[in-house]
């Protein structure tokens, strides 16, 4: 049976914990997702973001992780930050271990999709121009 671990963080997210939770022996690709916090969106300077979570947010992100690790058969790891980012900051970390490269990369893709569809946490962006925009309501 595959396990899978969750995490919603206030603070920057612990990748060595989510790799060692989702790697072992009998693993030879571990691949590692990170989504960084860049300087651009839809054409705009992006100076910070605020990220915003729904209060049962982890439990929705552990539900979309324990469905990848089932599904796929593999043990997986996720943890989203909340709070103010900025430039260079890492917002999210997902890590999937298995036997080979193909596998582990194609599962990684969808769960970052699955969990950047399905989580309830939104983002406030702090515009070069001063303005501020909502993303993900």
């Amino acid at each position: 049976m595959a396990d899978a671990l969750a995490r919603i963080v206030e603070g920057p997210i612990d990748r060595a914990e989510l790799e060692a939770f989702a790697t072992t022996s009998a693993d030879g690709a571990v691949v590692v997702f990170e989504g960084v916090i860049r300087d651009h969106d839809h054409g705009e300077g992006v100076t910070a973001l605020d990220y915003s979570a729904h209060p049962d947010a982890a439990a929705f992100l552990q539900t979309i992780c324990d469905r990848v690790a089932e599904e796929s058969g593999l043990r997986i790891a996720a943890a989203h930050r909340i709070g103010h980012l900025v430039i260079g900051d890492v917002a999210l970390v997902a890590v999937v271990a298995a036997a080979h490269r193909r596998e582990a990369f194609a599962t990684c893709a969808r769960l970052v999709d699955e969990i950047k569809a399905g989580a309830p946490i939104w983002k406030r962006q702090e515009l070069a121009d001063g303005a501020t925009e909502w993303v993900g309501l």
